[in-house]
C-alpha cells in the first residue's frame, strides 16, 4: 500500500532518512512554492508528482493520501518538520506504543485498515496530517460507493466550526448534500428531516471520481504559463468545491460530479483530536491520557503535579509544580535556573546555563540552522502569527506586535523586509552560541531593558518564521532529540515505576538500547510486580540477541516466571487423592476435540493476563466418536504403568524423579506424568510427604494403570493435546475422588502445560471439555476463569447447513511449541503489530458470536475466512505452500475456510456456500489428493463435551 505525503519543503528530502521508509511504499513532495492550490489541487499534484516519479499515468494500488504541507501559523514549535511528525506522549494507559512515536506513526494504522476493508474500486483515500482520529470499534463494511465519507456524531455547536455531511433520515447511509460550517439555526431546521455528520476528512474516492477532482483542478483552457508544471492547476477545495457538489441534493450544480454515488459513515466509536494550533496540542493530548481514569488499566504509579504537563526527549532541571499548567516540553534543556509557567511549548532548547524566567503565555522554540546557528523564536501560546505588523490587531508574544516592539525601543522601521504579514516578517534572530542565545531570549521575553540582549538583536541577521521552516537544518533538530532521548531511556528503565518503560513496545526499546550502545536494564527484584519482571527478562533477552550474546538465559527466565504465576496457587491449593473405585473397576474419559472459530490467540498467556481473552469455539466429534479416550484402573503392583494405544508405547513408573520427567516435547507420556504431578502425586503438588512413590501409592490403596487412546494424527490443530490433558485430569478426579468440575479440569490444564513448558491458553480444553458452540471471554490477571456463553446450534445441526461444514487431514503436519514460542516472546514484548493485531481478533470473536446468535450463514462463512486472514497475518508460517495449493482448488466453492489451531498444517476446516458446492469440494480433493494421508473426515457437533463413566 502506498502512502503519499504533501509536505513542507524543507522536509521533503530529509523525510526517507529521518523516518527510515522505504522510497518503494513511500513518496512525498510539497506544493508548488508560493502557489496556494487547496486540498483539492494539492490532492492534483501529489498524484502527477507520484505518477511521473514512478513513470507512469495510471496506477492500480490502493494509496493514501496525506496532506501535511501547512506553514503551521499556529503551532510554530513544530512548523519546522510539520505537525505531522509532532512528536506524541505514550498513552498511559495503553501498552505496545513507541517512546518515538509522532502523528504520523499514530494515525496511519487506522487508514491502513481502512483501505484494506476497502472495496477494490476505492483505491486513494485523502486525510489531513494534523488530526489523530480513533475507531474504539471494529470497522463496518465499506459500501462501493465512487465516494465513502467518514463522519462523526457530535454536539451541534462543534459542527458548526466544521463540515457536515447531511442525510435524509429515510435513508441515513446515503449523502443529501454537504455544508461548510452551518449555523446552529441551520441544524435545528435540518432535524426535524434530516441527520448530520461531522466531516473528519477521512475520504475514499473511486478512479472515476479521482479523474474527475483532477479534472476540477486544472484551469478549463489548460493554461500553461511559461512551461511551469504546475500553471495549469488552480484552486480547488476538496471540501468546499467537490464537496459541495456531491449528494442527492448538492449545493453546486455540476453535472459529472452529481452523478457520483456517496456513501456516509459514522466511524464506529470515533474520536477525533485536531492538533492544528499550540492549544490543541496540549488540550488533545490531556484528553487522549484522560481517556482512561481506571487505576488497573494504567501500568504506573507516577502522580503528575499537574496532568497537562508533558515532557520528552529532554532534560528538565527544575522541580515541577501544579501551577505549570499546559506545560509541554520538548527537545530541550531546561536549567536549574529557569524558572517556568503555565501555558508555554518549550522545543529545541540546547543544553545552557542561562537564568531564564518564562512568563505565562510565552513559548520559546530554537531552530538549528546549521553550521553552528540557530533561529531563536519565542512566541505566544495563542499567536495565529498573521497581520500587518503596523496593526495594533497583530498579535505577538500575546501583546500587541506595536506594544513589544515600543517596550523594546524599536518601531517597525528596524524590521527590514515585508510588513504585511508577521509570518514574513524578519524578527527572528540568528545566533552562534548559547550565550548569546540567552541573552536575546531574556531581552525578547522577559527583559526589555537588557542592552545585551537587545545588542545580540541589531547585530544578528534574522528570519521570518517562514524562513526558518524553509532553513532549518532537520537532521541537526533530530540529532539533538536522538541525543537526549539516549539519556531519557536509562532514567525512564531506573524509574521504571514511576514511567511508561514496562508498558512499550520491547522490541522497539530493545532496538533503542542496542542502537545506542546502552546497557540492559538490571534484572527487578522479587518484590516487583511480576508481569514487569516477565517483561523484564524477555527484554534483557531482546537485548542481547541483538547484540549478538548468549541471551537463552533471561529468555528462559521470562518463560519460567510466566509459569511460576500460573502455578502459585496450585502449589498452594494442593491435592489428596484417594482411591474412588472399586478394585475392578475402570474409569473411561473421552472427550471431542475442538475448532476455533475466531478469536484463537487471544486466550494465550501472557496477551490474555493483562487484556483478556475472546474465543469462539466449536467442539465436535469424529466419524461419530469423541476420538480422545482415557482408561484408569488400579493396577496390583504399586507403581504407574503407561500406555498408549496410538502410539504403541509402553512405560512403567517406580519412583518420584521417573514421574517428573514430564518436560520432553515428544515423550508419548509426558501429559499422563504432569497430570499425575497435579493430582497429588509428586511432593511438590502433594498435601502429604512420603519417601517414596512406591510409599505414596501404598497409602493411596493401589498402583495406577493408564491407557490413552488418540484416534486423530499429531500435529491436527484440533487441540488434541491440551483437550487430551483434561480427559486425562478429568479421569483422575474421578479415579482419585478430587471432585474436580469441568472448570477446574480446564484451569488445571493450563498449569499442566505450562509445566510442560509447551505453554499454551485456555480455550482448547475448554472447546474440547464444554459442549457445543460457545463465546468464551477471560479478563485480566493471572487467575482466567472464562466466561461461557453458549452460542445456538443451528447452523451446525439444520439439514439446510448440516453438510456444509467440511473436514479434511491434509496429511500435513507441524508441532506448536515453536509458533506458540514465537508469537509468546512477541506478547512478553509488547510488541505493537502483534498486539493490534490481537485486539483486532477479541473484537473479531464478539463479531463471529453475534452472526452465530443472528443464524447468519453467510456472515458466519464470511468471518471464518476472517478469522484465516488474522492468523496468516500474526504468523507468515500458517499457510506453507502445501496448504495453499489444496485451498486453491476448492476456494470458489466456500464461504470461508482455516486451518484450525496454529495452522502450518493438519485439518482444513471449510464452509461450502451450499450443499452443492459441498459435493463439489468432496469430488475434487478426492480425485486431487496431496499425499497418500489426506481425506475427508466427518465432523458432528458433539452435545456432551467431555464423559466420564465406570465399568
Amino acid at each position: 500500500m502506498q502512502k503519499l505525503l504533501s509536505l513542507p519543503p524543507n522536509l521533503v528530502s530529509a523525510f526517507y532518512e529521518l523516518e527510515n521508509v522505504d522510497r518503494t511504499e513511500w513518496f512525498c513532495t510539497s506544493d508548488p512554492v508560493g502557489m496556494k492550490l487547496g486540498s483539492g489541487g494539492g490532492t492534483t499534484w501529489l498524484l502527477r508528482e507520484w505518477y511521473k516519479n514512478r513513470k507512469m499515468e495510471h496506477s492500480a494500488e490502493k494509496r493514501i493520501l496525506l496532506h501535511a504541507g501547512g506553514q503551521s501559523r499556529r503551532l510554530p514549535g513544530y512548523a519546522p518538520s510539520g505537525k505531522i511528525l509532532t512528536p506524541i506522549p505514550v498513552f498511559r494507559w495503553a501498552r505496545g506504543q513507541k517512546l518515538g512515536q509522532n502523528l504520523l506513526s499514530l494515525q496511519l494504522p487506522l487508514y491502513e485498515k481502512i483501505m484494506e476493508r476497502a472495496p477494490e474500486n476505492l483505491r486513494t483515500l485523502i486525510a489531513s496530517g494534523d488530526v489523530y482520529i480513533r475507531a474504539e470499534k471494529p470497522l463496518q463494511e465499506i459500501p462501493d460507493a465512487d465516494v465513502v465519507c467518514y463522519g462523526l456524531w457530535v454536539d451541534p455547536l462543534l459542527a458548526t466550526h466544521h463540515g457536515v455531511f447531511v442525510s435524509d433520515r429515510k435513508h441515513p447511509e446515503a449523502l443529501d448534500f454537504m455544508l461548510q460550517k452551518p449555523s446552529l439555526e441551520e441544524l435545528e431546521n435540518l432535524s426535524k428531516t434530516h441527520l448530520f455528520l461531522m466531516d473528519i476528512g477521512i475520504w475514499l474516492l473511486s478512479d472515476r471520481a479521482v479523474e474527475l477532482l483532477m479534472k476540477r483542478s486544472q484551469k478549463e483552457d489548460g493554461a500553461s504559463e511559461g512551461g511551469m508544471p504546475y500553471a495549469d492547476l488552480k484552486y480547488y477545495d476538496l471540501y468546499s468545491d467537490f464537496g459541495l457538489s456531491l449528494g442527492n441534493h448538492p449545493r453546486i450544480a455540476d453535472e459529472e460530479l452529481n452523478s457520483l454515488s456517496v456513501a456516509i459513515l459514522p466511524l464506529p466509536g470515533g474520536e477525533f483530536y485536531h492538533y492544528g494550533t499550540s492549544r490543541e496540542l496540549l488540550s488533545s493530548t490531556v484528553t487522549l491520557q484522560n481517556k482512561v481514569y481506571d487505576q488497573r488499566q494504567i501500568m504506573h504509579r507516577k502522580v503528575k503535579p499537574n496532568p497537562a504537563i508533558f515532557v520528552q526527549n529532554a532534560e528538565v532541571k527544575v522541580q515541577l509544580s501544579p501551577k505549570n499548567d499546559s506545560l509541554w516540553i520538548e527537545n530541550s534543556f531546561i536549567g536549574a535556573s529557569w524558572t517556568l509557567g503555565a501555558r508555554q511549548i518549550i522545543t529545541g532548547v540546547p543544553e545552557n546555563d542561562w537564568m531564564l524566567a518564562v512568563p505565562d503565555g510565552v513559548c520559546i522554540d530554537v531552530v538549528p540552522l546549521g553550521d553552528r546557528r540557530w533561529a531563536v523564536r519565542p512566541y505566544g501560546f495563542d499567536d495565529v502569527f498573521k497581520g500587518d505588523i503596523r496593526d495594533e490587531k497583530t498579535l505577538f508574544l500575546g501583546v500587541p506586535f506595536q506594544t513589544w516592539l515600543g517596550e523594546r525601543g524599536l518601531t517597525t522601521e528596524d524590521i527590514k523586509g515585508r510588513k504585511d504579514d508577521l509570518q514574513a516578517a524578519s524578527i527572528f534572530p540568528i545566533v552562534e552560541d548559547e550565550a548569546e542565545m540567552g541573552q536575546v531570549l531574556r531581552w525578547m521575553v522577559s527583559e526589555p531593558a537588557l542592552e545585551a540582549g537587545k545588542s545580540v538583536w541589531l547585530k544578528s541577521g534574522r528570519l521570518s518564521a517562514d524562513e526558518i521552516s524553509a532553513k532549518a537544518d532537520l537532521r541537526m533538530l533530530y540529532a539533538q532529540r536522538a541525543n537526549f532521548c539516549r539519556g531519557n531511556w536509562e532514567v525512564l528503565a531506573r524509574n521504571h515505576e514511576k514511567s511508561v518503560f514496562y508498558q512499550l513496545d520491547l522490541a522497539d526499546v530493545a532496538g533503542e538500547f542496542h542502537k545506542f550502545g546502552l546497557g540492559k536494564p538490571e534484572v527487578l527484584p522479587a518484590d516487583a510486580p511480576l508481569m514487569q519482571r516477565i517483561h523484564n527478562r524477555m527484554l534483557r533477552a531482546q537485548v542481547e540477541k541483538l547484540n549478538g550474546e548468549d541471551f537463552q538465559v533471561d529468555e528462559q527466565a521470562a518463560f519460567g516466571l510466566l509459569r511460576e504465576g500460573l502455578l502459585a496457587d496450585l502449589y498452594e491449593r494442593k491435592s489428596l487423592p484417594h482411591l474412588n473405585v472399586y478394585s475392578d473397576q475402570i474409569v473411561w474419559g473421552r472427550s471431542p476435540v475442538r475448532i476455533d472459530m475466531a478469536g484463537g490467540w487471544t486466550d494465550t498467556p501472557p496477551y490474555s493476563l493483562f487484556a483478556g481473552g475472546n474465543v469462539v469455539n466449536i467442539a465436535i466429534e469424529l466419524n461419530g466418536q469423541p476420538p480422545l479416550q482415557v482408561y484408569v484402573k488400579p493396577c496390583r503392583e504399586y507403581r504407574i504403568v503407561l500406555r498408549s494405544i496410538d502410539m504403541g508405547a509402553m512405560e512403567v513408573v517406580n519412583t518420584f524423579e521417573e514421574l517428573q520427567d514430564y518436560c520432553k516435547v515428544g515423550s508419548p507420556f509426558s501429559i499422563p506424568k504432569a497430570a499425575l504431578a497435579l493430582a497429588g502425586f509428586v511432593p511438590a503438588f502433594s498435601e502429604k510427604n512420603y519417601p517414596s512413590l512406591e510409599k505414596l501409592l501404598e497409602a493411596f490403596g493401589t498402583g495406577i494403570e493408564i491407557t490413552l487412546l488418540s484416534a486423530i494424527p499429531a500435529g491436527s490443530g484440533l487441540g488434541t493435546s491440551s483437550i487430551l490433558a483434561s480427559t486425562v485430569l478429568g479421569s483422575l478426579s474421578d479415579f482419585c475422588g478430587l471432585m474436580w468440575d469441568k472448570n477446574e479440569i480446564c484451569r488445571r490444564t493450563l498449569a499442566l502445560e505450562q509445566l510442560l513448558t509447551t505453554g499454551g491458553g485456555w480455550q482448547d480444553q475448554y472447546g474440547g471439555v464444554l459442549q457445543g458452540i460457545k463465546l468464551l471471554q477471560t479478563e485480566t490477571g493471572f487467575a482466567q476463569q472464562p466466561l461461557v456463553r453458549w452460542l445456538p446450534e443451528h447452523l451446525f445441526t439444520h439439514p439446510e447447513y448440516r453438510d456444509c461444514h467440511l473436514l479434511y487431514y491434509t496429511g500435513i503436519t507441524r508441532t506448536a511449541k515453536g509458533i506458540l514460542a514465537e508469537i509468546v516472546r512477541s506478547m512478553f514484548l509488547n510488541s505493537s503489530l502483534h498486539l493490534g493485531l490481537l485486539e483486532e481478533m477479541k473484537a473479531h470473536a464478539l463479531d463471529m458470536a453475534e452472526a452465530v446468535q443472528r443464524n447468519d450463514f453467510m456472515g458466519f462463512g464470511a468471518l471464518v475466512g476472517k478469522t484465516w486472514a488474522q492468523n496468516k497475518a500474526l504468523d507468515y508460517g500458517t499457510n506453507p505452500p502445501a496448504v495453499e495449493a489444496i485451498i486453491n482448488q476448492i476456494k470458489d466453492y466456500t464461504l470461508g475456510y482455516k486451518l484450525p489451531g496454529a495452522g502450518g498444517g493438519g485439518y482444513l476446516y471449510m464452509v461450502a456456500k451450499d450443499p452443492q458446492a459441498a459435493v463439489r469440494i468432496r469430488e475434487i480433493l478426492t480425485q486431487n489428493a496431496p499425499n497418500p494421508r489426506a481425506r475427508f473426515v466427518e465432523m458432528s457437533l458433539s452435545d456432551k463435551g467431555f464423559q466420564v463413566s465406570r465399568s
